[in-house]
């Protein structure tokens, strides 16, 4: 390989007038790629390993190598090395650095390999350990989940259809619904690592190479399960870009949705949770607030993660096979997405941990609505023996005999009850109790102490 003069670029000697400076600024992604720079060294290092075990490189090519990747690691590590825009990208950067340090022997380390493999490699050994990162990051919000239920399996609140009271549940029924909620994100998470385990390593610019490379061997030094089998496809592809982002947006969906109920729950129409001072902010003019920023932020950022999957699937959409330009910017999404998404679990996770839940508040609405009306229903049906729409008549005009009288179920006497359903008696009364009706929905993934204990001892064992 010929000296890097005057700093040129690789494609000097083939592009002879200099580039646009304007060019130099739009193509130059460094700012953004620096964050791979681990990645790209350790897989050149694996790189490198392959080409002498493939006797392609000699021993002392090899050690020079490793020593010069091995000292840019540690300038970058100890902020001794400088990042220039006119390298262009971090791979760039990190080759020119090694000519500088080990002369023409750096120019040994493209061997077999292009930029277009190389940057794939990178993002996905990159992706791999941020996915897990993830997955790990849901697991501990699953366990606050976990630890707030296990307090309150006999807290009764009202369950909400259409944000209207529905019928009576154990709050800690509701907050296991939310480790259900993030066990499918953590899912899709998991299923995202299969595609992301294919080792792009070796099939160079598009056709693959002529040199002997084993590509078994590198897969099996970073980790990946198995190579991939088109060349051509494996440039082109950011479809794990795509699936990530996807997962993203659907974990960050969730998280809005949980925002929602909890700034709801908080409002000074509910009440029902309160906030820690330092999870909330003030007014420039309105001294007595304390508003639920945070909570706020973690529904606003759902819209900047969908914005990411819009943005990935719109450069796809025009591509035809293999690279082009458009790809670059891949990383800069990718990052985004995995820093506001990892940002939002870690503040939910803070939030979940200060929150206090108005317990008498949630009782005291759960004996509002007629929740138990269903309850009744079910116990005409058993009791008399009728089809479930009569007895749902029967409920609903003893329902509007209450309103007119401004009366709760548990105001009825039996003898109001037996004006409208003579055949009904006074154990009838017992269906009203909340408790009660909690703890009678015994089906599968119902709301009784029975299941949600054991419930819980399930999740405990889970997310050991």
């Amino acid at each position: 390989m010929a000296k890097n003069k005057n700093n040129q670029s690789v494609w000097s000697s083939r592009i002879k007038k200099k580039k646009n400076s304007f060019f130099d600024k739009i193509g130059s992604s460094i700012n953004v790629d620096k964050r791979l720079y681990k990645e790209d060294i350790n897989c050149s290092l694996v790189h490198v390993d392959m080409l002498f075990k493939q006797k392609i490189i000699s021993f002392k090519v090899k050690n020079k190598i490793f020593f010069g990747l091995n000292k840019i690691k540690n300038e970058i590590i100890k902020k001794k090395y400088i990042f220039k825009a006119e390298d262009e990208d971090i791979h760039m950067s990190i080759e020119k650095r090694l000519h500088e340090i080990i002369g023409d022997d750096a120019g040994y380390i493209h061997t077999g390999r292009s930029r277009n493999d190389q940057v794939v490699t990178d993002l996905k050994v990159w992706m791999k350990k941020s996915t897990n990162e993830i997955i790990d990051s849901l697991k501990s919000l699953q366990k606050t989940f976990l630890k707030l239920a296990e307090k309150n399996v006999y807290s009764i609140m009202p369950g909400f259809t259409h944000l209207k009271n529905a019928q009576p549940i154990s709050l800690s029924h509701y907050l296991t619904a939310y480790i259900e909620v993030f066990e499918r994100d953590k899912k899709k998470f998991k299923d995202n690592l299969r595609s992301l385990n294919e080792n792009p390593l070796g099939v160079a610019a598009l056709s693959g190479t002529s040199f002997n490379l084993d590509r078994n061997f590198t897969t099996k030094k970073l980790n990946f399960l198995k190579p991939t089998r088109n060349s051509i496809d494996t440039v082109s592809d950011r479809d794990f870009v795509v699936d990530f982002i996807y997962a993203a947006s659907m974990c960050s969906m969730h998280i809005s949705r949980l925002s929602e109920e909890l700034i709801i729950w908080n409002s000074d129409a509910f009440e029902l949770i309160e906030l820690n001072d330092k999870l909330v902010t003030g007014s420039s003019i309105m001294p007595q607030k304390k508003n639920p920023d945070s909570l706020e932020y973690l529904r606003g950022q759902t819209g900047i993660i969908y914005g990411n999957l819009v943005s990935m699937l719109t450069i796809l959409k025009g591509l035809p096979l293999t690279y082009f330009k458009d790809l670059q910017d891949d990383k800069k999404i990718i990052f985004e997405t995995f820093d506001n998404l990892k940002t939002c679990i870690l503040l939910l996770n803070e939030i979940l941990r200060n929150i206090k839940f108005n317990k008498k508040k949630m009782a005291e609405l759960a004996e509002t609505g007629f929740l138990t009306a269903t309850d009744l229903a079910d116990y005409i049906v058993r009791k008399l023996n009728y089809p479930f729409r009569k007895s749902y008549n029967i409920t609903a005009k003893l329902v509007n005999y209450c309103d007119q009288n401004k009366k709760s179920f548990k105001d009825l006497k039996i003898k109001e009850i037996k004006k409208i359903e003579p055949k009904l008696n006074e154990d009838v009364l017992e269906i009203f109790d909340l408790k009660r009706s909690v703890d009678s929905k015994k089906s599968l993934g119902g709301t009784s102490f029975d299941n949600i204990k054991k419930m819980l001892k399930n999740y405990k064992k889970e997310l050991k």
